[in-house]
């Protein structure tokens, strides 16, 4: 295994989970390219979205199907539109540890506020990155939640 995806299966053990990465030939990068690999729906892929607002970084995990919605984003963390950011590949790297492509939803660098879109309820198993660009697990939505002290939020952008 990857020593980046065993950090992630490290993290998963400390906090009581029990994990088995996959790692594919193939990137999983993107939430098309995961579902594809994994052969599982786009909806149950764990996107993982950095964010800074007001000057913290905040972690948004997004159902593969959907757009984030900033406005929301900004509402539920008290802040004005203006003050989200998407945060670069530079502020990804010192606030989770990671590069974008592979940051998981727990085992950061740094401690994150932490957003998890509602629809992911709607799946038996959802899929996350495992720290590097080839690396994914599966774990339930209530499991993901738990161990990310996540905020369970519509921050779906509607159509």
């Amino acid at each position: 295994m990857h020593p980046t995806a065993q950090k992630v299966a490290d993290a998963a053990q400390a906090l009581g989970l029990d994990i088995r990465v996959t790692e594919f030939e193939a990137s999983t990068r993107t939430a098309e390219d995961a579902a594809n690999a994994i052969g599982c729906s786009v909806g149950q892929i764990v996107k993982s979205l950095l964010f800074v607002v007001r000057n913290q970084p905040t972690l948004v995990l997004v159902s593969g199907d959907n757009r984030l919605d900033e406005k929301k984003l900004a509402a539920l963390c008290g802040a004005g539109r203006k003050q989200v950011k998407r945060g670069d590949a530079d502020t990804a790297r010192q606030a989770t540890g990671f590069a974008i492509g592979g940051v998981p939803p727990f085992g950061h660098a740094t401690s994150l506020p932490v957003y998890i879109d509602t629809d992911l309820q709607q799946f038996d198993v959802i899929w996350a990155a495992a720290g590097t660009p080839n690396a994914v697990f599966e774990i339930t939505p209530q499991a993901l939640i738990q161990a990310t002290h996540g905020t369970v939020a519509n921050v779906k952008l509607e159509s």
